[in-house]
């Protein structure tokens, strides 16, 4: 299941890294964005499966609404990637959960198969430990 992704994250090595996994995972990286903006723009031009979203991004604390826009107004699925977990605890509308940073191939993978499946409605036994789901 090839997946069309948007990693929105301003920490250039982090993006470098997730895009690698992701791509050794056979899914299509549409691109890397660091700050809502540019986000936005690319949302506009590109047909997008799933966007991992950092909350601290280059224009400040912007990801938790980015992700309840990309959620919400474009049936984008969201999965947010921080090192506040905290920042998201009562959850976002429109986005599934957060992994919490730093994170390892592994759990990346577990957490967007997840992520995808529901997308699809495909059946989902459970979720990966790593990723803490919204209600």
């Amino acid at each position: 299941m090839t997946a069309r992704i948007l990693i929105i994250e301003d920490e250039a090595l982090v993006a470098m890294e997730l895009r690698f996994v992701l791509e050794d995972l056979g899914h299509d990286v549409i691109g890397t964005v660091a700050d809502a903006r540019a986000a936005r723009v690319m949302a506009s031009r590109a047909d997008i499966d799933l966007a991992l979203v950092d909350i601290h991004l280059q224009d400040g604390p912007t990801g938790i609404e980015l992700g309840r826009e990309l959620g919400q107004d474009r049936g984008v699925t969201v999965l947010f990637m921080t090192a506040n977990p905290g920042m998201v605890r009562d959850g976002v509308a429109g986005t599934i959960g957060v992994l919490t940073k730093p994170t390892d191939e592994r759990a990346v993978q577990t957490a967007v198969d997840y992520a995808l499946r529901r997308r699809m409605g495909r059946p989902v036994e459970y979720a990966p430990p790593e990723l803490q789901l919204f209600a």
